[in-house]
């Protein structure tokens, strides 16, 4: 019986708000107050300007991080943030902020916009991979990848490969860093044969949820594959996935309606009195940049460590999602990238 109330109060916390995440395990608590003092470091947080992304710069500014770039697509949205930042933390932490502009499906912006933070400081710390679309319907980018995949693992794959050598520097003088990439317990939505063979493959119409869940699924599987090669050769760099649960952000209250218009008015209304808020949302996200120690994990809130589904799990899966990842990048990159001398390196 004790196990069995363990594990209610364990899927309630990780998914659900308010009393529900308070009365998390024993073990597996974290508040934001227990976010370390961050003077010094530096963070780059994709989708940092709104949603669990700026739950997680907030706090990071508020623990007094020296710098942060926040990567997104509206100016409109960064100005509100910077806004809140300046009336809630004052202007001299706001000014810490730096706005990139990158739409992540665009792989030659990515790598612009990592040249200019590689620019910019001599040091990163934690490199947040938060952006992504939700649960919505099949798109196909410019560079003719299914969307989620473009944009939720291939933009920040190509982000965090051309940061590396920063990433790299600042854990050579004896720096702990920290990559984090947002998972989701929907991960288990992605199709039980999910290969990652072929380009065709992935551009398979695998509906909302299948498409969201395969992206998902695979910010867990280059989690592992990072903490088996990176960290294997550079101990002080470590990558986790977390889930940051059922969260009131704009894909769970205006999103949710293009691929569901009358059906996700459960999610967008039925659901609001259990949402997590931005904050409780960034819990897991905040506790595996700052704390852990360990990498290739899978972390649900508060700080619970979960195994994930079968394919989550399936190394050989990873290095051929990897490959693929390497081969799509490559070709689509080859003229604005590759012929320039550009390699495609993820560790």
């Amino acid at each position: 019986m004790e196990s069995i109330i363990k594990g209610v109060q364990t899927a309630l916390s990780e998914n659900l708000g308010g009393s529900a995440q308070a009365a998390a395990p024993a073990g597996t608590q974290f508040a934001l107050n227990d976010v370390p003092d961050q003077t010094g470091r530096v963070a780059v947080v994709t989708g940092g300007s709104e949603g669990i992304g700026f739950g997680a710069t907030h706090t990071l500014l508020s623990k007094n991080i020296s710098k942060l770039f926040i990567l997104s697509l509206s100016k409109e949205v960064v100005d509100g943030a910077l806004k809140a930042v300046a009336e809630e933390l004052g202007q001299e932490k706001a000014d810490r902020m730096k706005w990139i502009q990158c739409d992540l499906t665009d792989w030659h912006r990515v790598v612009e916009v990592s040249r200019e933070i590689r620019n910019s400081t001599d040091r990163l710390d934690i490199l947040i991979n938060n952006a992504g679309r939700g649960i919505m319907t099949y798109q196909l980018t410019d560079y003719g990848v299914d969307r989620h995949m473009a944009l939720n693992h291939m933009g920040h794959v190509v982000l965090t490969s051309h940061l590396l050598p920063l990433l790299k520097q600042t854990a050579s003088k004896g720096n702990k860093v920290r990559i984090v990439n947002t998972a989701s317990n929907a991960h288990e939505s992605s199709p039980k044969d999910t290969k990652f063979d072929s380009i065709d493959d992935l551009n398979q119409d695998l509906g909302p949820m299948g498409q969201y869940g395969r992206s998902k699924l695979a910010a867990i599987l280059y989690s592992k594959y990072l903490a088996r090669h990176l960290t294997a050769e550079h101990p002080n760099i470590v990558a986790n996935a977390i889930h940051p649960g059922v969260v009131a952000t704009k894909q769970s209250k205006q999103d949710i309606h293009e691929p569901y218009p009358l059906a996700g008015y459960v999610i967008s209304s039925g659901l609001n009195p259990f949402k997590k808020d931005q904050f409780e949302g960034a819990l897991s996200t905040l506790y595996a940049s700052t704390v852990t120690e360990n990498s290739g994990e899978y972390i649900c809130p508060p700080t619970a460590l979960e195994q994930g589904s079968d394919l989550a799990n399936n190394a050989e899966l990873g290095e051929q999602l990897m490959r693929l990842t390497r081969e799509i990048i490559t070709e689509k990159t080859k003229k604005d990238s590759v012929d320039k001398g550009c390699p495609m390196r993820d560790y």
